[in-house]
């Protein structure tokens, strides 16, 4: 039985955030979004959840949010069109954010992090990862650390789309084997950290059932859309050249950053991790984790359903303007 608790979820409008969101509130807990546009977030009202208006770097917001809170749940990162470095955006976004939870007495702190992101420390958001990780464990916290890998929704805008369209699918380096996990199923995790004792002060990998390559799923793609890939595979050493070029020019810093990533998905390291134990203690069923053969085969199925819908209706609309 669910005991209902205050939660507030920063990162609500992300791809992620809005999936603990939705099954928080679903779960029965009061559920909190702290935005920086409510505008943007009406969907988040519309499925309970309250709504205030906060920055990480602004403390009058932040303390706001936190008011009568007993749970905080972090799923927040820096945006790709956001003008700042991600040292800024989520490093001291996630210094104020921790002050202000030992301000407000709100002990219990969920966050969402990245697998092996001690091992690559030169990739900022990999660092700022790390190093929260740190200070969570050197603070007086409860906090629950689950480090992800990827999520099969950005296979969708990567590889998915790309090859139905006939468009360019971009490969780099040496492709790295990633564990990929649906949003919805690491929000499974999340909610159930939340009332779980045992995950106090733990950290825990979060991946998804078997880790893929890029090319393992191209082939995938093709096989579902039945359509061939065209492929163009980019060296390691014209990332790390462009990557060079935009860090000597103050406002785009933040490309330099973001393209620095690419050592991660392109160096050939597996992303994976065992996940017996972190079933077994989040008292979770694998069976009913996506897969990304399942979820491939729906998101094509459901994409040319619609196509073909569309089709037919172009054809009747065709057909009644014929003179006979």
């Amino acid at each position: 039985m669910t005991i209902p608790m205050q939660v507030l979820v920063i990162g609500g409008t992300g791809t992620l955030g809005r999936q603990i969101s939705k099954r928080a509130k679903d779960a029965g807990h009061q559920v909190r979004c702290m935005v920086r546009t409510p505008r943007k977030a009406a969907f988040l009202q519309e499925w309970g959840c309250e709504l205030t208006q906060g920055d990480l770097l602004e403390e009058e917001g932040l303390n706001y949010s936190l008011e009568g809170i007993e749970v905080v749940i972090d799923a927040s990162t820096s945006r790709p069109d956001d003008p700042n470095s991600v040292y800024r955006t989520d490093w001291e976004g996630k210094l104020n954010l921790f002050r202000a939870c030992e301000k407000a007495g709100v002990k219990r702190v969920i966050f969402l992090s990245l697998l092996s992101a001690e091992k690559y420390r030169n990739v900022p958001l990999m660092d700022i990862k790390y190093c929260t990780e740190r200070l969570l464990t050197d603070s007086d916290l409860d906090f629950t650390i689950l480090q992800g890998a990827a999520f099969m929704q950005g296979v969708i805008g990567q590889f998915a789309i790309p090859i139905l369209d006939s468009q360019t699918v971009w490969v780099s380096g040496s492709p790295t084997e990633i564990a990929y996990m649906n949003t919805q199923d690491m929000a499974r995790f999340v909610v159930a950290a939340i009332e779980n004792k045992e995950t106090i002060r733990k950290t825990f990998p979060v991946v998804g059932p078997k880790a893929w390559n890029a090319e393992q799923i191209i082939e995938l793609c093709e096989k579902s859309c039945e359509k061939k890939a065209n492929i163009i595979r980019v060296s390691p050493f014209l990332i790390k050249t462009a990557q060079n070029m935009v860090s000597f020019f103050e406002p785009t810093v933040h490309v330099a950053e973001r393209l620095s990533f690419a050592e991660v998905t392109g160096g050939g390291a597996k992303l994976d991790a065992p996940m017996e134990e972190t079933y077994k203690l989040f008292g979770l069923d694998v069976n009913e984790t996506t897969t990304l053969e399942s979820y491939i085969s729906e998101y094509y199925g459901m994409i040319l359903k619609r196509l073909r819908e569309m089709e037919a209706d172009l054809d009747k609309e065709s057909k009644k303007k014929l003179p006979f």
